[in-house]
């Protein structure tokens, strides 16, 4: 068995668990970050966006009703023909209407989907969570203890094996200085 033991990388563990807190501190904001924007899409959608398409939907549902009340108004004037004019109105209410329909399908779909399709991803950052919360800590504070017992260790002079010869005695020199 050796009688020293060598230790000459206390740096380098140092400056990992400098790391792995830098890392921790800077991880756990972007976790709550990611979090709240997950609540903030949610709340997007299910608030803002079905209300806006629903809404959407019954305003150009009304200008349909105008458009068409208007053609069939032209088409029953005894004064006026049916013009192009209003048919072609129709055509684009009824696409306007019709594309709100499919929006507001749309957004009704990702708000159904939504927990589906999040909860494996938000599950995995409540791992991460838990990691960055529990065990990570724990490995800071392991390497820190691990330090100051390498740190006491190195610093710790061993007893040299064979005693340092003993230098001869000096004699001063005759009219100088020593």
């Amino acid at each position: 068995m050796a009688a020293h033991a060598r230790v000459g990388s206390i740096e380098a563990i140092d400056a990992f668990r400098a790391s792995l807190i830098t890392y921790l501190e800077t991880a756990r904001p972007t976790l709550d970050e990611i979090s709240a924007e997950v609540m903030r899409t949610r709340i997007w959608l299910e608030q803002d966006r079905l209300r806006f398409w629903e809404r959407e939907l019954e305003r150009r549902r009304r200008l349909l009703d105008e458009a068409e009340d208007a053609l069939r108004s032209a088409r029953m004037s005894q004064f006026r023909e049916a013009t192009d004019v209003e048919a072609m109105a129709v055509r684009k209410a009824k696409a306007a209407f019709e594309a709100a329909e499919a929006r507001l399908r749309q957004v009704r779909r990702w708000c159904r989907d939504f927990d589906s399709r999040i909860s494996p991803l938000a599950h995995q950052l409540e791992t991460l969570r838990t990691l960055l919360a529990m065990d990570l800590p724990r490995a800071a504070a392991s390497l820190t203890r691990k330090l100051d017992i390498l740190t006491d260790y190195a610093g710790t002079p061993l007893a040299p094996a064979d005693p340092p010869p003993e230098s001869p005695p000096q004699e001063p020199v005759a009219g100088g200085a020593p």
